[in-house]
């Protein structure tokens, strides 16, 4: 059943209870990396490990992502920042635990490429920012694989 989730905004990156953030190096340049994350929504499914399926909702203001295993998360866009931030926050999932959710993407150019910079942000009961700390290096090797794959991807055309 879907809960409803706190909603935070952007400082919630401050003062999330947890925090983990991971980084990659990427050859295609900022612009192509920011389609990807914003304009492409219903691509992440292509590149990003663990997304079944997303699409834009409210005309690109929020999102509909679905995990592999049935997780599904209804998101709020907070940041559309062309070529430099893409972040949104959940505000409802049938995930058990979570209370609040933010996800930011920093992109910088490096050299030819973009550093894209993955911040999860979370809130939940002890217990379950537990098992995201022990989560950290499984979601940190799906991160780095899913760079690799948007990599490819974008080299692609």
């Amino acid at each position: 059943m879907p809960r409803r989730l706190r909603p935070v905004e952007l400082d919630f990156l401050e003062s999330a209870p947890l925090r983990l953030v991971f980084a990659a190096e990427i050859s295609a340049p900022p612009e192509a990396v920011y389609a990807a994350l914003a304009d492409d929504v219903e691509g992440w499914s292509r590149w990003f490990t663990g997304v079944s399926g997303s699409a834009p909702t409210d005309g690109g203001k929020g999102r509909d992502v679905r995990l592999t295993g049935g997780t599904r998360f209804i998101e709020t866009v907070l940041a559309a920042e062309p070529d430099e931030h893409y972040a949104y926050r959940a505000d409802t999932t049938n995930a058990p635990g979570l209370r609040a959710l933010l996800e930011d993407w920093r992109l910088t150019p490096a050299g030819g490429g973009t550093r894209l910079r993955w911040t999860f942000a979370a809130d939940g009961p002890a217990p379950f920012r537990f098992a995201l700390m022990l989560g950290r290096p499984g979601l940190g090797r799906a991160f780095r694989g899913s760079a690799r794959a948007l990599d490819r991807r974008l080299a692609a055309g």
